[in-house]
Protein backbone atom coordinates (compact mmCIF):
# COMPACT_ATOMS: atom_id res chain seq x y z
CA UNK A 1 0.00 0.00 0.00
CA UNK A 2 2.41 2.64 -1.24
CA UNK A 3 -0.11 5.50 -1.12
CA UNK A 4 -1.89 6.07 2.20
CA UNK A 5 -3.46 9.40 1.29
CA UNK A 6 -7.23 9.28 1.62
CA UNK A 7 -7.25 5.81 3.19
CA UNK A 8 -9.42 5.16 6.25
CA UNK A 9 -7.29 3.92 9.14
CA UNK A 10 -8.71 2.38 12.31
CA UNK A 11 -6.53 2.51 15.46
CA UNK A 12 -7.45 0.83 18.74
CA UNK A 13 -5.98 1.99 22.04
CA UNK A 14 -5.39 5.40 20.47
CA UNK A 15 -5.61 7.42 23.67
CA UNK A 16 -2.01 6.87 24.71
CA UNK A 17 1.45 5.77 23.64
CA UNK A 18 1.92 3.76 20.48
CA UNK A 19 -1.73 4.02 19.45
CA UNK A 20 -1.80 7.80 19.71
CA UNK A 21 1.49 8.26 17.86
CA UNK A 22 0.45 5.81 15.13
CA UNK A 23 -2.79 7.70 14.58
CA UNK A 24 -0.81 10.95 14.28
CA UNK A 25 1.70 9.37 11.89
CA UNK A 26 -1.08 8.00 9.67
CA UNK A 27 -2.83 11.37 9.67
CA UNK A 28 0.41 12.97 8.48
CA UNK A 29 0.30 10.56 5.55
CA UNK A 30 -3.15 11.84 4.65
CA UNK A 31 -5.27 9.09 6.20
CA UNK A 32 -8.74 9.63 7.57
CA UNK A 33 -8.89 8.27 11.12
CA UNK A 34 -11.33 6.26 13.22
CA UNK A 35 -9.82 5.90 16.69
CA UNK A 36 -11.02 4.10 19.81
CA UNK A 37 -10.08 3.65 23.46
CA UNK A 38 -11.71 2.86 26.82
CA UNK A 39 -10.23 6.02 28.35
CA UNK A 40 -12.66 8.73 27.27
CA UNK A 41 -10.48 11.68 28.32
CA UNK A 42 -7.36 10.34 26.58
CA UNK A 43 -9.40 9.46 23.49
CA UNK A 44 -10.77 13.00 23.37
CA UNK A 45 -7.25 14.42 23.68
CA UNK A 46 -6.02 12.39 20.70
CA UNK A 47 -9.09 13.29 18.66
CA UNK A 48 -8.53 17.00 19.37
CA UNK A 49 -4.84 16.80 18.46
CA UNK A 50 -5.69 15.14 15.15
CA UNK A 51 -8.48 17.58 14.39
CA UNK A 52 -6.26 20.56 15.23
CA UNK A 53 -3.73 19.21 12.72
CA UNK A 54 -6.42 19.16 10.03
CA UNK A 55 -7.16 15.43 9.98
CA UNK A 56 -10.59 13.94 9.42
CA UNK A 57 -11.20 11.89 12.56
CA UNK A 58 -13.97 10.18 14.49
CA UNK A 59 -13.52 8.96 18.08
CA UNK A 60 -15.31 5.94 19.50
CA UNK A 61 -15.47 4.72 23.10
CA UNK A 62 -14.87 0.98 22.68
CA UNK A 63 -13.77 -1.89 24.91
CA UNK A 64 -12.03 -4.17 22.41
CA UNK A 65 -12.59 -7.20 24.65
CA UNK A 66 -16.34 -6.75 24.14
CA UNK A 67 -17.44 -8.55 20.97
CA UNK A 68 -20.65 -6.55 20.51
CA UNK A 69 -18.85 -3.22 20.92
CA UNK A 70 -16.20 -4.09 18.32
CA UNK A 71 -18.85 -5.33 15.89
CA UNK A 72 -20.76 -2.06 16.34
CA UNK A 73 -17.51 -0.08 16.01
CA UNK A 74 -16.85 -1.62 12.60
CA UNK A 75 -20.38 -0.81 11.47
CA UNK A 76 -20.11 2.77 12.74
CA UNK A 77 -16.78 3.35 11.01
CA UNK A 78 -18.06 2.22 7.63
CA UNK A 79 -21.34 4.10 8.08
CA UNK A 80 -19.41 7.30 8.81
CA UNK A 81 -16.37 7.02 6.56
CA UNK A 82 -17.84 4.82 3.82
CA UNK A 83 -15.01 2.27 3.91
CA UNK A 84 -11.99 1.01 5.86
CA UNK A 85 -8.51 0.20 4.54
CA UNK A 86 -6.16 -0.10 7.52
CA UNK A 87 -6.66 -1.73 10.93
CA UNK A 88 -4.16 -1.21 13.76
CA UNK A 89 -4.91 -3.61 16.62
CA UNK A 90 -2.87 -1.83 19.27
CA UNK A 91 -4.85 -1.89 22.53
CA UNK A 92 -3.03 -3.88 25.20
CA UNK A 93 -2.73 -4.50 28.95
CA UNK A 94 -0.56 -6.60 31.24
CA UNK A 95 -0.55 -8.34 34.60
CA UNK A 96 2.54 -8.25 36.80
CA UNK A 97 2.44 -11.53 38.73
CA UNK A 98 3.52 -15.13 38.73
CA UNK A 99 1.13 -17.62 37.19
CA UNK A 100 0.29 -19.04 40.63
CA UNK A 101 -0.72 -15.57 41.81
CA UNK A 102 -3.06 -15.05 38.85
CA UNK A 103 -6.77 -15.40 39.34
CA UNK A 104 -8.71 -16.80 36.40
CA UNK A 105 -10.32 -13.38 36.07
CA UNK A 106 -6.89 -11.82 35.49
CA UNK A 107 -6.22 -14.26 32.65
CA UNK A 108 -9.65 -13.59 31.16
CA UNK A 109 -9.04 -9.84 31.33
CA UNK A 110 -5.65 -9.82 29.63
CA UNK A 111 -6.59 -12.39 26.97
CA UNK A 112 -9.82 -10.49 26.38
CA UNK A 113 -7.98 -7.28 25.50
CA UNK A 114 -4.73 -8.55 24.01
CA UNK A 115 -5.96 -11.57 22.05
CA UNK A 116 -9.72 -11.42 21.65
CA UNK A 117 -9.46 -7.70 20.90
CA UNK A 118 -7.21 -8.57 17.95
CA UNK A 119 -9.47 -11.42 16.84
CA UNK A 120 -12.64 -9.34 17.07
CA UNK A 121 -11.01 -6.46 15.22
CA UNK A 122 -9.85 -8.71 12.39
CA UNK A 123 -13.16 -10.58 12.23
CA UNK A 124 -15.39 -7.53 11.94
CA UNK A 125 -13.16 -5.24 9.88
CA UNK A 126 -11.74 -7.80 7.44
CA UNK A 127 -14.82 -7.85 5.16
CA UNK A 128 -14.55 -4.07 4.83
CA UNK A 129 -10.80 -4.17 4.17
CA UNK A 130 -11.36 -6.70 1.39
CA UNK A 131 -14.25 -4.68 -0.03
CA UNK A 132 -12.06 -1.57 -0.21
CA UNK A 133 -9.83 -3.33 -2.77
CA UNK A 134 -6.63 -2.78 -0.79
CA UNK A 135 -6.21 -3.32 2.93
CA UNK A 136 -3.70 -3.89 5.67
CA UNK A 137 -3.86 -5.24 9.23
CA UNK A 138 -1.23 -4.48 11.87
CA UNK A 139 -1.34 -6.55 15.05
CA UNK A 140 0.79 -5.45 17.99
CA UNK A 141 2.62 -8.39 19.50
CA UNK A 142 5.77 -7.81 21.56
CA UNK A 143 9.33 -8.92 22.17
CA UNK A 144 7.47 -11.18 24.62
CA UNK A 145 5.86 -12.77 21.60
CA UNK A 146 9.36 -14.08 20.85
CA UNK A 147 10.86 -14.77 24.29
CA UNK A 148 9.13 -15.71 27.54
CA UNK A 149 10.41 -14.03 30.73
CA UNK A 150 9.11 -14.77 34.24
CA UNK A 151 6.17 -12.90 35.83
CA UNK A 152 4.58 -12.34 32.41
CA UNK A 153 2.85 -15.68 31.73
CA UNK A 154 -0.50 -14.20 30.72
CA UNK A 155 1.02 -11.40 28.66
CA UNK A 156 3.39 -13.85 26.95
CA UNK A 157 0.49 -16.20 26.20
CA UNK A 158 -1.44 -13.38 24.55
CA UNK A 159 1.47 -12.03 22.54
CA UNK A 160 2.70 -15.42 21.29
CA UNK A 161 -0.89 -16.06 20.22
CA UNK A 162 -1.09 -12.73 18.38
CA UNK A 163 2.12 -13.57 16.55
CA UNK A 164 0.91 -17.01 15.43
CA UNK A 165 -2.54 -15.73 14.55
CA UNK A 166 -1.03 -12.95 12.43
CA UNK A 167 1.29 -15.30 10.56
CA UNK A 168 -1.53 -17.71 9.75
CA UNK A 169 -3.89 -14.92 8.73
CA UNK A 170 -1.25 -13.42 6.45
CA UNK A 171 -0.91 -16.79 4.69
CA UNK A 172 -4.67 -17.03 4.26
CA UNK A 173 -4.91 -13.53 2.81
CA UNK A 174 -1.88 -13.78 0.50
CA UNK A 175 -4.08 -13.64 -2.62
CA UNK A 176 -6.68 -11.22 -1.21
CA UNK A 177 -4.77 -7.93 -1.47
CA UNK A 178 -4.86 -7.56 2.32
CA UNK A 179 -1.50 -7.53 4.07
CA UNK A 180 -0.89 -8.54 7.69
CA UNK A 181 2.00 -7.39 9.88
CA UNK A 182 2.91 -8.44 13.41
CA UNK A 183 4.90 -5.84 15.34
CA UNK A 184 7.32 -6.76 18.12
CA UNK A 185 8.47 -3.78 20.20
CA UNK A 186 10.92 -4.11 23.07
CA UNK A 187 11.18 -1.49 25.83
CA UNK A 188 8.98 1.47 24.86
CA UNK A 189 8.26 4.59 26.89
CA UNK A 190 4.55 3.93 27.46
CA UNK A 191 2.39 3.43 30.54
CA UNK A 192 1.69 -0.28 30.07
CA UNK A 193 3.96 -1.30 32.96
CA UNK A 194 2.80 1.58 35.16
CA UNK A 195 -0.83 0.56 34.56
CA UNK A 196 -0.19 -3.17 34.95
CA UNK A 197 -2.66 -5.04 37.11
CA UNK A 198 -1.08 -6.24 40.35
CA UNK A 199 -2.66 -9.40 41.78
CA UNK A 200 -0.82 -8.86 45.08
CA UNK A 201 1.53 -6.18 46.40
CA UNK A 202 4.45 -8.60 46.10
CA UNK A 203 5.76 -7.14 42.86
CA UNK A 204 4.78 -3.46 43.21
CA UNK A 205 8.33 -2.21 43.78
CA UNK A 206 9.62 -4.37 40.95
CA UNK A 207 6.94 -3.06 38.60
CA UNK A 208 7.69 0.56 39.49
CA UNK A 209 11.45 0.05 39.08
CA UNK A 210 10.86 -1.58 35.69
CA UNK A 211 8.75 1.40 34.61
CA UNK A 212 11.55 3.78 35.63
CA UNK A 213 13.98 1.70 33.57
CA UNK A 214 11.66 1.88 30.55
CA UNK A 215 11.26 5.65 31.02
CA UNK A 216 15.02 6.12 31.10
CA UNK A 217 16.19 3.71 28.41
CA UNK A 218 13.14 2.88 26.32
CA UNK A 219 12.41 3.89 22.75
CA UNK A 220 9.76 6.56 22.23
CA UNK A 221 6.35 5.58 20.77
CA UNK A 222 6.77 7.80 17.72
CA UNK A 223 9.62 5.54 16.55
CA UNK A 224 7.27 2.56 16.70
CA UNK A 225 4.63 4.53 14.82
CA UNK A 226 7.09 5.38 12.05
CA UNK A 227 8.01 1.71 11.65
CA UNK A 228 4.34 0.71 11.56
CA UNK A 229 3.64 3.15 8.75
CA UNK A 230 6.58 1.81 6.75
CA UNK A 231 5.39 -1.75 7.35
CA UNK A 232 2.03 -0.87 5.82
CA UNK A 233 3.65 0.86 2.85
CA UNK A 234 5.97 -2.07 2.15
CA UNK A 235 3.67 -4.91 3.27
CA UNK A 236 6.20 -6.21 5.80
CA UNK A 237 5.24 -9.50 7.47
CA UNK A 238 7.01 -8.77 10.76
CA UNK A 239 8.68 -5.77 12.38
CA UNK A 240 11.25 -6.01 15.18
CA UNK A 241 11.63 -2.70 17.02
CA UNK A 242 14.52 -1.95 19.42
CA UNK A 243 17.80 -3.79 19.75
CA UNK A 244 16.46 -6.09 22.48
CA UNK A 245 13.76 -7.36 20.13
CA UNK A 246 16.34 -8.07 17.43
CA UNK A 247 18.63 -9.76 19.96
CA UNK A 248 15.79 -11.89 21.30
CA UNK A 249 14.84 -13.00 17.81
CA UNK A 250 18.44 -13.90 16.98
CA UNK A 251 18.80 -15.84 20.23
CA UNK A 252 15.68 -17.91 19.56
CA UNK A 253 16.83 -18.66 16.02
CA UNK A 254 20.42 -19.55 16.92
CA UNK A 255 19.83 -21.37 20.22
CA UNK A 256 16.23 -22.64 20.25
CA UNK A 257 16.88 -25.39 22.80
CA UNK A 258 18.59 -23.22 25.40
CA UNK A 259 17.20 -19.73 24.78
CA UNK A 260 14.43 -19.96 27.39
CA UNK A 261 16.88 -20.84 30.16
CA UNK A 262 19.18 -18.00 29.14
CA UNK A 263 16.27 -15.54 29.15
CA UNK A 264 15.17 -16.63 32.63
CA UNK A 265 18.68 -16.21 34.04
CA UNK A 266 19.20 -12.83 32.38
CA UNK A 267 15.90 -11.42 33.63
CA UNK A 268 16.63 -12.65 37.15
CA UNK A 269 20.01 -10.93 37.06
CA UNK A 270 19.12 -7.61 35.46
CA UNK A 271 15.58 -6.95 36.65
CA UNK A 272 15.72 -4.03 39.11
CA UNK A 273 14.62 -4.74 42.68
CA UNK A 274 14.27 -1.22 44.03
Amino acid sequence: MRSLSGKVAVVTGAGHGIGRETAIALAEKGCRLAICDVDEAALGSTRQALADAGATVTAHLVDVSNRAQVEQFASDVVATHGEAHILINNAGVTVYASFEEHEIEDLEWILGVNLWGVIYGCKYFLPHLKASGEGHIVNLSSVFGIIAPPLQTSYVASKFAVRGFSESLRAELADENVGVTSVHPGAIKTNIIRNARLVTDTHSQLRDATQRLFDRLGTTPDVVAERIVKAIEYNSPRVLITKEARMADALKRLMPATADGIVARVFKRVTPTK
